[in-house]
C-alpha cells in the first residue's frame, strides 16, 4: 500500500464516527455476553480500525498516535468495551513488530490479523531445543475471543545465569481460554484468561522483554518506520488514551439527550436545563474533558515527535507519558461522575447508557498501568531526582 493510497487522520475519524450508532446498538448485548458483538468486530475490521498499526508491507497503514487518539475518541463515544478492545489490539499489534521480518510475516500472514496480549510475566518459560517451553497463565487479555495471535509475557530461567523476563508471539489455538470475565465494568472487553500447557515456542518467536520495552525492533523493514522508534509503555499510553476520552465524551451526549426532557424532583425547577447547579455542573464537567484531550494530545505530541525526530527518550520524558495517561484517566473519571451524579434517579436503570459509561470508566481507574495515582507518584519521584521503581516506562 502506498502513501498516497493510505486515508487520512479525517477518513479514518470519520469512519469511527459513522460506527458509534451501531456500537451504541450493540452495546447492552455485549455486556449481557460479555464479549464483543460479531457484527461489530466485522464493521470495525471493514472500517481498517484494527490496520492502523500493522506494517504497511502488509496492507496496514502505520498511522501516528495522534490518529489513534482521535479514532478511539469516537469509538469510545459509541461503545467503551469496543474502544477499549481496538485500542487494546493496537498495543500488542505494534509489539509483535518489534520481531523479525520473517516472524512478522508469519503473523501477519491473514490480511486482517488480530493480536491480544499482556504485559503482565505471569508465566514460567525454560530452555528447549530449538525454543522455550512455557507454562502459565494470563489474565484480563481483552478480545482474546476475536484474535488471531497473543503477546505473552513469561520469566525465562537459564541453564545458567538469571531468570529474565521474555516477550513470544503464540497462535491463539495453542492456548486455553478460561471464560472467567465476570466484572461490574468494560464487561464487553471479553478479558477473559489464556493458558500455556507445555507450550512449544519457537526461539524466533522469543525477545527479551527489556527489547521492546525500549522500542528496539529487531526488523530490518520497521526499523525506518516512526511509529516503531518508541519505548513501548509510551506507545501503549497514547495507544489506550483516546478510548478514556471518548468514555467522557460518551457521558456528556447521554446527559445532553436526556437533559431537555427532565426536570428536578422535589423542586420547583420544570426543567433541568434551567437550574444554575446544571450549568455548573455541565460547564465543570466538559471542563474536565477538556483538559482530558489537552494531556492525550499532548502525550501523542511527544510520541509522534520523538519517532518523527529519532531522537532519544529522556527519563523525565518516559514518566511524563505515563502522568499524562493517568490525568487522562482521572479526568475523565471525575466528568463521567458530574454527568452521573447529575443524571438523577431515574439513570440507575441499566437500559440507560450513563450508567455503563459510569462502571466502564471506574473499570479504567482500577487498572494498574492506567491508575492516576501510580503515574502521578511515578512523575514526582522522578522530579526530584529518584530513580524509578518499575521497568514499565
Amino acid at each position: 500500500m502506498t502513501t498516497t493510497d493510505a486515508p487520512t487522520r479525517e477518513d479514518l475519524v470519520g469512519r469511527a464516527a459513522e460506527l458509534v450508532p451501531l456500537l451504541r446498538r450493540h452495546a447492552p448485548w455485549a455486556e449481557e455476553h460479555r464479549r464483543l458483538h460479531e457484527e461489530v468486530v466485522e464493521a470495525l475490521t471493514a472500517a481498517d480500525m484494527f490496520k492502523l498499526r500493522r506494517p504497511r508491507q502488509y496492507g496496514g497503514l502505520e498511522v501516528d498516535t495522534r490518529t489513534l487518539v482521535d479514532v478511539a475518541t469516537e469509538l469510545g463515544r459509541g461503545d467503551g468495551s469496543a474502544a477499549w478492545v481496538t485500542s487494546v489490539t493496537w498495543i500488542p499489534g505494534w509489539m509483535a513488530c518489534m520481531f523479525p521480518d520473517h516472524v512478522q510475516d508469519e503473523v501477519f500472514a491473514g490480511p486482517d490479523t488480530r493480536v491480544c496480549g499482556t504485559l503482565s510475566p505471569s508465566a514460567m518459560a525454560f530452555p528447549a531445543e530449538g525454543g522455550v517451553v512455557v507454562n502459565g497463565k494470563w489474565q484480563f487479555i481483552s478480545g482474546a475471543h476475536h484474535a488471531d495471535w497473543q503477546v505473552v509475557i513469561a520469566i525465562y530461567v537459564p541453564a545458567e545465569g538469571e531468570p529474565y523476563p521474555v516477550i513470544g508471539l503464540v497462535p491463539m489455538s495453542d492456548l486455553l481460554i478460561v471464560d472467567d470475565w465476570n466484572t461490574f465494568g468494560l464487561k464487553g472487553t471479553g478479558s477473559v484468561s489464556t493458558v500455556a500447557k507445555d507450550l512449544f515456542v519457537p526461539q524466533d518467536r522469543i525477545l527479551p522483554l527489556p527489547v521492546v520495552l525500549a522500542g528496539q525492533s529487531t526488523s530490518k523493514v520497521n526499523a525506518e518506520s516512526p511509529i516503531y522508534r518508541s519505548p513501548l509503555l509510551p506507545v501503549a499510553s497514547a495507544s489506550s488514551v483516546g478510548a478514556i476520552v471518548g468514555l467522557g465524551r460518551a457521558a456528556q451526549d447521554a446527559f445532553l439527550h436526556r437533559l431537555p426532557g427532565r426536570k428536578i424532583s422535589y423542586t420547583g425547577y420544570d426543567s433541568q436545563r434551567e437550574a444554575p447547579v446544571t450549568h455548573l455542573q455541565v460547564a465543570d464537567a466538559v471542563l474536565r474533558l477538556d483538559e482530558a484531550e489537552f494531556h492525550a494530545h499532548r502525550l501523542t505530541a511527544l510520541v509522534d515527535g520523538k519517532g518523527a525526530g529519532g531522537g532519544e527518550w529522556t527519563l523525565t520524558e518516559r514518566v511524563q507519558a505515563r502522568a499524562d495517561m493517568g490525568a487522562v484517566v482521572q479526568r475523565a473519571k471525575e466528568a463521567v461522575d458530574i454527568f452521573a451524579g447529575a443524571s438523577g434517579g431515574s439513570s440507575i436503570y441499566t437500559d440507560l447508557p450513563i450508567q455503563r459509561v459510569m462502571r466502564d470508566i471506574h473499570a479504567v481507574h482500577l487498572h494498574a498501568l492506567m491508575h492516576p495515582n501510580t503515574n502521578a507518584e511515578l512523575y514526582g519521584r522522578v522530579l526530584c531526582g529518584l530513580e524509578p521503581n518499575t521497568l514499565y516506562i
